[in-house]
């Protein structure tokens, strides 16, 4: 590993020295990926100098602490080797991350579609409390959220919740977020306290990037207008704000309903539609990822799951990458970085070995 970071270290040397010279705005593109490579081996650079100044201050603590003979200087050394001894190894583990090399694609905003599967209710409200959730981890991480579409329950929660989600490395972290999610907990519906199991199914569509962006033949559409439903407000109700979308070579259909204009619901539903021909177009371009799609959304059966969040035992489970934490009530606040990272540096790992 030290070999490595070495190697990022003298690389970021080179970049530095590229972004200083008089001609480095002459190729705007070339430029543009070295601020972007720069501020990944900035970020390394920080890490790695914290990590030693960290180490350095250990080892000199602890070299006082066997020559020191008051008592109060001891106290006072022995606290501050126990605030070294914690953060060590969490400076570890983000260097550990950032050794995963930035991906192009990266900072492609991600479009997130969640949906009750087995659970009725329960499962409504559970799409809810993950909005709330994937919501405060992009507010966390200095992300935009637009909702696209939603179709409330009647018990509270969603049936479905569809949101566009940009920013600095949302599809890093957010790729890996597909599958069935399964929880366990007793519902707010439920009389007698017994523990529920019900499941919700997450898909991650990947908004088109510049060279992916294509135009779509106006006269492949079907667009219809129709009264939103649910929450949104009375204006919401009484004009045919919402709108559906049908391309008509694929069948695809999409709508958006959450804002009250037209205009802008059939902007937010056309890109909607183009993640979604994009992403089709990725499956007949690569069956491996067709295959990881299909399994990625699955039945919503309780059976099939990536993740289990049990309330009674404030776990969380990662089925994939045999990932437990006992901190779901944290978790559920928008807590979800070292679910992420986790998934992002095993996934890295893997495509190394394959």
């Amino acid at each position: 590993m030290q070999k490595k970071i070495d190697s990022l270290l003298e690389r970021f040397q080179v970049v530095e020295e590229a972004l200083a010279r008089p001609d480095a705005f002459d190729d705007p593109k070339l430029y543009r990926e070295l601020t972007k490579e720069h501020a990944y081996l900035s970020e390394l650079n920080t890490c790695v100098q914290t990590l030693k100044k960290a180490k350095s201050e250990l080892a000199d603590n602890q070299s006082l602490l066997k020559q020191e003979s008051d008592e109060e200087m001891r106290q006072l050394l022995l606290d501050e080797i126990a605030n070294l001894e914690k953060k060590i190894p969490l400076l570890e583990a983000d260097l550990e991350n950032l050794l995963v090399p930035p991906d192009p694609a990266d900072d492609l905003g991600v479009i997130m579609e969640l949906r009750a599967g087995t659970g009725g209710d329960e499962a409504a409200i559970f799409v809810g409390d993950c909005v709330r959730m994937y919501q405060l981890y992009a507010q966390k991480k200095g992300w935009q959220v637009e909702p696209l579409a939603c179709s409330s329950s009647d018990m509270g929660g969603y049936k479905e919740y569809i949101m566009a989600i940009s920013g600095a490395k949302v599809k890093r972290f957010l790729q890996y977020e597909g599958g069935t999610h399964r929880v366990q907990r007793v519902p707010k519906t439920e009389a007698q306290g017994r523990v529920h199991t019900s499941a919700i199914t997450i898909a991650i569509l990947l908004e088109p990037g510049e060279e992916e962006e294509f135009k779509i033949d106006e006269r492949d559409l079907r667009i219809d207008t129709y009264r939103s439903s649910g929450a949104g407000g009375q204006h919401v109700n009484t004009t045919d704000s919402a709108v559906r979308i049908t391309h008509l070579p694929t069948g695809v259909v999409v709508y958006c309903q959450e804002e009250r204009s037209q205009h802008k619901n059939k902007d937010k539903a056309m890109r909607l539609l183009k993640a979604k021909i994009v992403e089709a177009e990725r499956k007949k371009k690569e069956e491996a990822e067709a295959a990881e799609r299909a399994k990625q959304v699955g039945t919503g059966d309780r059976s099939e799951r990536i993740r289990t969040y049990n309330f009674s035992q404030n776990r969380l489970t990662d089925h994939r990458i045999n990932l437990t934490l006992y901190n779901l009530d944290h978790i559920m606040e928008g807590e979800l970085e070292d679910v992420t990272s986790a998934l992002v540096k095993y996934f890295y790992q893997q495509k190394l070995t394959t």
